[in-house]
């Protein structure tokens, strides 16, 4: 066991997902901040993440927030974690990842994919 590292609770913020998207809080752009301190059992960590939902009325805000908390409390080298729900900045969809943008199927053809396409757009 040992300090919890970054890259570890990233691969666990990719196996929580948003409820109404098929895609995971961390590519959405949803987590703001991740801090990592040591914990009183020197042998393990605390971590605390920031987080925000895509509106504020969301309901599931709450049920996300534990989802992240219980997975990232299972892990040996976590002794707590902590989810902070914030609205500053607001989100907005700019903040999700490529990968997810592709698989939304938002923003994926480019001008020039358009282009080259063999749609005849004009009238006869």
């Amino acid at each position: 066991m040992g300090q919890v590292k970054k890259e570890q609770i990233i691969e666990i913020l990719k196996q929580c997902y948003d409820p109404e998207l098929p895609v995971d809080l961390w590519n959405l752009g949803l987590i703001y901040d991740i801090q990592i301190q040591e914990s009183y059992d020197e042998n393990k960590s605390d971590v605390n993440i920031t987080m925000s939902l895509t509106t504020p009325g969301c309901s599931m805000g709450q049920d996300m927030a534990q989802d992240i908390k219980t997975k990232l409390e299972s892990m040996d080298e976590v002794n707590q974690a902590f989810v902070e729900v914030t609205f500053d900045p607001p989100w907005n969809p700019e903040m999700i990842s490529e990968e997810a943008r592709k698989k939304l199927g938002v923003g994926v053809s480019g001008p020039q994919e358009r282009e080259e396409s063999n749609i005849n757009t004009e009238w006869e």
